[in-house]
């Protein structure tokens, strides 16, 4: 699952980044509204975070221009403003949820699940992946093969993410470590192979139809039976 986070303030945006990482998502970062709404406008993104001082322009604009554009992806303020008119203009403006600063992260990612949540149904693909018997909640993180569910780290999960929303297509170790690494460890390390070597333990584990492949020379492909 991806978001957009906008924050101008440095150490706040890498805090927040870091600490979406490991809760199992994948983020994008802008520092301004201009910026963000380029990233925003590619339909790409599962949720916005969105800071409303923005250094070129107020964050309800962000919204409101977006939301102006099409983009319907669910919206939590962030805010340092905490009156109750300012928290209703920014919920009329087009946030679907408003949290003031200073805030406690572990509230952040409860209320960033129930965006998702209520914003999910029985038949958005985007948020529930199945390949076969596996089938992934992205929603709760939860992802289960056949009635057995899963105990995944949210690297893990992530990587699984990744290999179900390419189902059938080869993804190379670059490929990979771009996506849920992102680049930032040495290409020549084997994180890619370890970490396929523990997922496919616990997703075709005592199954006689393994769903993960290694294309020798190549990369990996997960691909029902």
């Amino acid at each position: 699952m991806r978001l957009l986070l906008v924050e101008d303030d440095v150490a706040i945006q890498e805090f927040l980044k870091r600490a979406l990482i490991e809760a199992g998502y994948q983020v994008d970062t802008a520092s301004n509204a201009n910026a963000a709404e380029v990233l925003a406008l590619e339909g790409i993104h599962d949720a916005f975070i969105v800071d409303l001082g923005l250094p070129d322009r107020d964050g309800l604009d962000l919204i409101a221009s977006c939301r102006a554009q099409g983009s319907n992806a669910p919206v939590l303020i962030l805010s340092a403003r905490r009156t109750v008119h300012e928290r209703v203009r920014g919920l009329e403006q087009g946030g679907d949820d408003y949290l003031t600063k200073p805030f406690a992260l572990a509230e952040l990612l409860a209320r960033l699940r129930n965006l998702l949540r209520r914003s999910s149904n029985p038949q958005n693909e985007s948020l529930r992946l199945k390949v076969g018997d596996l089938q992934l909640d992205l929603v709760r993180r939860e992802a289960r093969r056949g009635e057995e569910p899963l105990q995944l780290t949210p690297q893990e999960f992530i990587l699984l993410e990744y290999l179900c929303r390419n189902e059938g297509r080869v993804v190379t170790r670059t490929m990979i470590l771009d996506h849920v690494w992102q680049m930032r460890i040495d290409p020549a390390t084997n994180v890619v192979d370890v970490h396929i070597y523990r997922l496919r333990s616990k997703v075709d584990r005592d199954n006689a139809r393994p769903l993960i492949q290694t294309i020798r020379g190549v990369g990996y492909v997960l691909k029902a039976p």
